[in-house]
């Protein structure tokens, strides 16, 4: 799918006049689009034990140089502040970070270090007796705060953490005053590079980069409301063998392209394949087209002219899926990486790492019984190639700390073998140090049909995604026209409102019946489960978020006003369990980033939902005496909801 040609000079971006070669490379396979993404640490580790993902292990990182300011990041990172300084008075001769989660049953946090640290300092002559005894010091040593109600210590050590019902209501009140920006959590890295989407230019965008389109733009998304400054990149396929086929029929076939333009090729998509055929079947015209390849790469104008061309009419057919997925790309395809890849295989060489076997040229990696290939026989370079000048460019030039790579799990190995070369090269720590810049593939599944099989139609093609997302929203508008007109309320809609509400259910839904699995896993799609009013779906979320909204009209109150002047009292149990569940949003979003899983998200959206739902069902909002306070929890849910929407590159809608 991506070839590239030893011919080749100047590209897409011009050859600094001196590259420092420093940094990590390896092979890749042929992508449903690729986005690497590398674990990300936490400021303060919360836990100590990693994750596996699949693909790779995500670690916590240690916090990076200045400490934050008092008040800032989540709940669980302001509480392991306070743990952190209760264990230095603690056992001050033991180096130990944080250990706290959210407790299930006996409180709303808890310290689990006391059974650790008995391990480390037993037998030492302590005047601790047992993990208890830790447990009680640690509880004792923890510093005077407004967060914390009251602890108690339980079984071997583990320090049971009860917050401050007037704390949790200040912080939800604070939220709607300054934002809910002032609840993004720390990340430690300032700079990510998030690569996704990659189609190949010339053939149709499928469901295979439907997957990488959404979970990198969630990845991105949730990166960004973290702030931390994200290179959006699609790394399209934009250099392959594939031009030489396609310029040298256009040229067989329109001698006079240049004159009639884009109509010489129509359907780019038939004209692909019209072009493949000839070239699979006509050894003569498959000669031409490969020295087709290299008088482009070798940048003869007509070729180049004529390449411009078909890209250009490839990325508007991509775009007509990036408008409707409302998804933000900055190209950056093979061909820009092009000029850099003789000097990074350069630098390769020039550290012993690059051997010749069986004519080509190779880096042998421990542990896998293939080398990557980083140029091939005929002299022409490969993925592996681009994959290395690009991450090249991303660590020195472009200084990101954080690399991901979002393609489909089959190219796994690919990546761990890019990701040991980097290594090798001294471009890229040990992961065990848990240092940057870090690197990770965010593997994914594939999208099945009703038979089980990869999901196509009925004669078998790939699925174009633009008809798939029309598709989505010609049924949610059928279902919305229906409800609208049997319960009377049709009269109230504007075209305009029937025509975005369509489209922000149906394309939200595509969205979230993705984003919801584990994206490691295969899922099914179903137009009729994904649009269904019930159960985990978007749909079902839109109408919760828009009865909040309804809810807040119907009281025919100012809400700016109310949270200015008005207060939050969480006495009621129900109020209590929403509260604290809204605060661990920051955490949440954390989660989600750190071990680069989008499903976190949607699953704490869905129970914000459900835990509403209790909520109101037992609160009485509206005409209570409680109104107020509780008029001010249903907006700050709206709020969350909102935001979460908002990771998840769905539009809200305020009323169905």
């Amino acid at each position: 799918m991506r070839a590239f040609a030893a011919a080749a000079t100047a590209v897409a971006a011009p050859t600094p006049a001196r590259l420092r070669l420093r940094l990590p490379f390896g092979p890749r396979a042929p992508r449903y689009g690729h986005c690497r993404a590398a674990s990300s640490s936490r400021l303060l580790r919360v836990s100590c034990g990693a994750t596996t993902m699949g693909d790779e292990t995500s670690t916590s990182v240690p916090a990076q140089q200045q400490e934050p300011t008092v008040g800032a990041g989540s709940v669980k990172q302001q509480l392991s502040r306070l743990v952190i300084s209760s264990l230095r008075a603690t056992v001050p001769e033991v180096e130990v970070e944080p250990m706290v989660e959210v407790s299930a049953k006996f409180a709303d946090y808890q310290c689990n270090n006391a059974m650790g640290l008995w391990s480390k300092v037993k037998g030492s002559g302590t005047s601790f007796k047992n993990p208890n005894a830790i447990g009680q010091a640690i509880a004792k040593n923890l510093p005077s705060s407004d967060i914390i109600e009251s602890t108690s210590v339980a079984g071997p050590g583990f320090v049971n953490i009860t917050l401050s019902n007037s704390w949790v209501a200040k912080r939800i009140q604070d939220m709607l005053v300054n934002g809910i920006n002032t609840w993004a959590p720390i990340l430690p890295v300032k700079k990510a590079v998030i690569d996704f989407s990659s189609p190949n230019i010339a053939k149709e965008m499928h469901v295979g980069h439907l997957r990488s389109t959404i979970i990198g733009d969630t990845l991105a998304r949730m990166f960004e409301f973290s702030n931390v400054d994200v290179l959006r990149r699609n790394h399209v396929g934009d250099w392959g063998t594939q031009f030489g086929m396609l310029i040298e029929y256009l040229f067989e076939k329109f001698p006079n392209w240049q004159e009639i333009g884009s109509q010489a090729i129509g359907d780019l998509q038939v004209f692909y394949k019209a072009s493949k055929h000839r070239f699979d079947n006509d050894p003569e015209f498959k000669e031409r087209a490969q020295q087709g390849v290299v008088r482009l790469q070798g940048g003869e104008e007509k070729y180049r002219e004529a390449w411009k061309k078909i890209c250009d009419i490839s990325r508007s057919e991509f775009d007509l899926v990036y408008k409707r997925l409302n998804v933000e790309l900055e190209e950056k395809g093979e061909s820009f990486y092009n000029p850099y890849i003789p000097q990074v295989l350069a630098e390769l060489n020039s550290k012993g790492l690059i051997q010749e076997s069986e004519g080509a040229q190779v880096i042998f990696i421990e542990g896998y019984q293939i080398p990557l290939i980083v140029v091939k026989r005929d002299g022409g370079f490969n993925y592996a190639s681009t994959d290395l000048a690009a991450l090249w460019y991303r660590l020195s030039v472009e200084k990101a700390e954080w690399i991901i790579y979002v393609t489909d799990v089959g190219q796994q190995q690919h990546f761990e073998m890019f990701f040991k070369a980097a290594r090798m090269a001294g471009w890229l720590p040990d992961p065990k140090e848990n240092k940057f810049p870090k690197t990770n593939h965010v593997g994914f599944g594939l999208v099945l049909g009703s038979d089980g099989k990869r999901f196509r139609t009925r004669s078998t093609e790939v699925v174009r995604l633009v008809e798939l997302l029309d598709e989505a929203k010609s049924r949610s508008k059928s279902e919305l026209l229906q409800r609208l007109t049997e319960n009377g309320k049709i009269v109230d809609w504007t075209d305009e409102e029937l025509e975005q509400t369509s489209e922000a259910v149906g394309y939200g839904a595509v969205k979230y019946a993705d984003l919801k699995n584990n994206r490691l896993t295969n899922y099914t799609f179903s137009f009729e489960q994904m649009l269904s009013d019930k159960g985990n779906t978007a749909v079902y979320l839109q109408y919760a978020h828009a009865r909040i909204c309804s809810i807040i009209r119907k009281s025919n109150k100012d809400v700016e006003e109310l949270k200015m002047s008005g207060a939050i009292s969480l006495d009621h149990p129900d109020e209590r369990v929403l509260g604290l569940y809204l605060i661990r949003f920051a955490e949440v979003v954390e989660e989600a980033c750190t071990n680069l899983l989008p499903n976190v998200v949607c699953e704490y959206l869905y129970n914000l939902s459900e835990m509403f739902t209790k909520f109101y069902t037992n609160c009485q909002v509206v005409g209570s005496p409680e109104e107020t306070s509780r008029l001010l929890l249903c907006q700050a849910t709206a709020v969350v909801m909102r935001q979460c929407f908002q990771l998840l590159g769905i539009t809200p809608v305020y009323k169905l």
